[in-house]
């Protein structure tokens, strides 16, 4: 049972007239090997290697291009963009002849002046670029990601028989071209009606049948019914559906109709997007309910069956009960999918919060156990290693997401925010000439696309002769290093800067180096050894250091390496942990050992690198997405914000009206609750003030004589600790509560107690745990309550 064929790498060339087919022939040797579709739901282990495997040369591919030079990078995009010479209507630059089968991509950079093959165009390639002028380097990025997404989808294409998909490529393809053309970002319009598609969607209805079915099981059977609903919901979003023409002979008209619409969705949506990430990816369980679910069920079931039975041998012992419960589970889906009026499709109905609680909670609690089984029933291709902690999960499991998320905002509101965080920034011209508060990484970035620095990776051979410019400039980095690393040795230095196992990462400055990182690789071993890290003293305190790394950090993941590996001296482990390494390694010793070289009185520091994130743009990606927070709570404060009349029905006799009747009071989120009825009755004050002011007396002064109130007698002077003010606004002693009390200012007890509790919270939040005067609080605290228990004055 297959769905759409997946998208593809590009294998051969094609003599096809328009520009995706002519950028093709330019890449006939990039990257091997097409993205093949798991088929029968996963496919076997072959199958989903090859898909991991395709996923990844894609990826590949994208970092490759995004580290091209710019010239090269404006020559791809060349052939994706119209002529700007007045009355031409060429769309997109040709190779000329001689070149036609030379790529862009590898070795060939074509100069501005060539000439535009196209007969009806022959303009050079700098009218084709003349609109990209002053283009920042992430817009540029941006569009070279959405050119080879388009060049995939259009490989795809060409190899899809169904004719059903065949549409959906052609229109997704139209769609990425057109946005490349007019440098916008590419929205999903249509017939089609925008995600999500029905309510509730399925992961809320599989996770209301967990309660609404198995509420009544022990903690331990609920639990592992839950890890049920995880694995059926991670199955179905990694499914691949048949094409609807497959599909004709076993479904009615209505459901036929029905089908086709949602196939359809869930090509543009879910199964495309996965593979070209310029469009907006949504997840099957999320988007679609019932009505999808009811016409794949019974095949989906049937194999989810089969591939159980089929692993079960690989499941460990603990984890063999979800293979066990898993027939009971769809049965149970099964049956509520038949109703007509089945509770867990009401979009009203939810599971009572204390449920919903409870099984996040036991979620947190539980020690994440992955293997090689479960990962194989969840059908992603990903495997993780036994005892991965939950914060480093490249992923968060869908069922966690929606129970800690079931009142998620809106994707219209979101999208809002977004479009008025970017008109903001267009708008605001004073704000681009002049910045206000601009981060150093965003100054950094800026010097780089004007060309002001440069970096390049560098390095020492004995098999090819070596430039006079990378020599130089290898020279130019060993006095950096040795003026920087005084206690470093300058003939090591030397030793490794020419080393030719050792690479530098070079910032250069008008064409003189001012800081740089060596290192060496290990691609066999997975990890890259830092050696030197240093910025020149006058570049300091730039953002230098963090983009040097970050560079370094792309250039690792480029090469498929995914550890970087340090040791750090006491000067440098600050900077580290800045960038993100720490001192709890986690690759394993063997890996390493022997391998890295160990200095005495330094820290071995390790960094996990993640393939998805380009390190380069994280800084902005995080400013942006803070941008748009702010602008939520902007929103909302404006939506809450409201004026309204003043009541007027106290003026007209009325004693008294409900809290719930208040205008406005529930359009800002308010609820009534019930209020837990107390265990005790509260205790009444004496009706005698000066009986309540002796009890205080008497508590106060066996306060005062107890062996630990020596530190809370009198006030605290700024002479005995200077900076004591600074830290304690409302300071309290048992000296001014005696004050207090003789001048009749604790008319209750909540005032006596008040002055007293604030005495001991000063003293905690002043002093550590550790101190004398923490233990002094807490002990005396407990005094203070025993005196108050015998006299009656404490309810607590």
């Amino acid at each position: 049972m297959s769905g759409g064929s997946l998208i593809t790498l590009k294998t051969q060339p094609s003599d096809a007239a328009n520009s995706a087919n002519a950028a093709a022939q330019q890449q006939q040797t990039a990257n091997g090997a097409a993205a093949s579709s798991a088929q029968n739901v996963g496919g076997g282990n072959a199958q989903e290697g090859t898909r991991q495997n395709s996923l990844q040369r894609i990826q590949q591919r994208k970092q490759k291009v995004f580290s091209l030079p710019v010239s090269q990078k404006l020559a791809k995009l060349s052939m994706y963009s119209a002529c700007q010479t007045e009355g031409c209507r060429c769309t997109g630059w040709k190779t000329p002849q001689e070149n036609r089968h030379r790529d862009v991509e590898s070795s060939y950079c074509p100069e501005f002046s060539e000439e535009c093959r196209n007969v009806s165009c022959r303009h050079p390639l700098s009218a084709h670029i003349a609109h990209l002028d002053g283009i920042s380097n992430s817009s540029m990025d941006e569009l070279l990601g959405a050119i080879i997404d388009m060049e995939n989808l259009f490989m795809s294409m060409q190899r899809v028989e169904d004719e059903d998909t065949k549409k959906v490529y052609l229109y997704l393809f139209r769609l990425l071209r057109q946005c490349v053309l007019t440098r916008q970002h590419p929205t999903i319009r249509g017939p089609l009606g925008d995600p999500p598609f029905e309510s509730p969607c399925i992961t809320k209805a599989v996770l209301s049948l967990v309660f609404y079915k198995f509420n009544h099981l022990n903690p331990t059977e609920l639990q592992t019914m839950t890890e049920v609903a995880k694995t059926f919901l991670n199955f179905l979003n990694h499914y691949n559906f048949e094409s609807p023409s497959a599909r004709r002979g076993d479904l009615n008209h209505e459901d036929a109709s029905n089908y086709k619409i949602n196939y359809t969705r869930w090509l543009v949506f879910c199964h495309v997007p996965a593979f070209c990430n310029s469009l907006r990816q949504f997840e099957t369980s999320l988007v679609f309910g019932k009505t999808l679910l009811r016409t794949v069920f019974q095949y989906m079931s049937q194999q989810l069956k089969k591939k159980c039975i089929s692993e079960r041998d690989r499941f460990p012992e603990d984890k063999r009960s979800i293979i066990t419960l898993m027939p009971k589970f769809l049965e149970g889906l099964k049956a509520e999918l038949l109703k007509d009026n089945s509770p867990i499709w009401d979009p009203n109905y939810r599971p009572p919060n204390a449920f919903v609680i409870q099984q996040r909670k036991r979620h947190q609690e539980a020690i994440p156990a992955t293997n090689s089984g479960s990962s194989v029933v969840a059908a992603n291709g990903k495997r993780s290693s036994a005892g991965e902690p939950v914060n480093k999960r490249a992923k968060k499991d869908v069922l966690e997401r929606i129970t800690e998320n079931q009142d998620d905002l809106p994707t219209e509101v979101v999208m809002r925010a977004m479009k008025a965080v970017s008109e903001s920034k267009t708008t605001n011209k004073a704000e681009i000439l002049f910045p206000v508060n601009v981060s150093r990484d965003e100054n950094v970035k800026a010097e780089e696309q004007k060309r002001a620095i440069e970096f390049h990776v560098v390095g020492n051979s004995l098999t090819k002769p070596v430039d006079k410019q990378t020599m130089l400039w290898l020279l130019g980095l060993q006095l950096v290093f040795a003026y920087q690393l005084p206690e470093m040795p300058r003939e090591y230095i030397s030793q490794l800067v020419f080393d030719t196992k050792h690479k530098t990462l070079a910032l250069i400055k008008e064409n003189q180096p001012i800081g740089g990182i060596c290192f060496r690789p290990f691609p066999t071993q997975g990890f890259t050894e830092i050696v030197f890290c240093a910025v020149t003293m006058s570049e300091q305190v730039k953002g230098y250091g963090t983009h040097l790394m970050n560079h370094l950090k792309d250039y690792s993941i480029q090469r498929g390496i995914k550890h970087l590996l340090t040791f750090a001296d006491c000067d440098a482990i600050g900077y580290f942990k800045k960038q993100g390494f720490s001192k709890d390694i986690k690759l394993a010793r063997p890996v390493y050992a022997g391998y890295i070289k160990e200095y005495d009185s330094a820290t071995l520091m390790h960094c996990e690198l993640h393939p998805s994130i380009v390190n380069t743009q994280f800084i902005a990606v995080i400013r942006n997405q803070s941008e748009i927070l702010k602008e939520l709570i902007a929103q909302r404060h404006n939506e809450v914000q409201k004026v309204r009349p003043g009541l007027t029905c106290f003026k007209e006799g009325l004693p008294s009206i409900p809290v719930e009747s208040i205008p406005g009071l529930r359009e800002i989120g308010w609820k009534p609750q019930m209020r837990p009825a107390r265990a005790s009755r509260p205790l009444e004050e004496p009706s005698d003030p000066e009986k309540l002011a002796s009890a205080f007396a008497s508590v106060l002064q066996s306060v005062r004589q107890h062996n630990t109130a020596w530190p809370f007698l009198r006030p605290v002077t700024a002479a005995e600790v200077p900076d004591y003010y600074d830290h304690i606004k409302y300071p309290m002693d048992l000296k001014t509560m005696g004050e207090r009390l003789k001048k009749g200012y604790y008319q209750t007890r909540r005032l006596f107690m008040a002055d007293m509790a604030r005495i001991f919270t000063n003293c905690r939040f002043y002093n550590s745990p550790d101190t004398e005067y923490f233990r002094c609080a807490n002990s005396l605290e407990r005094y203070f309550q025993t005196k108050m228990r015998e006299l009656g004055l404490w309810d607590k």
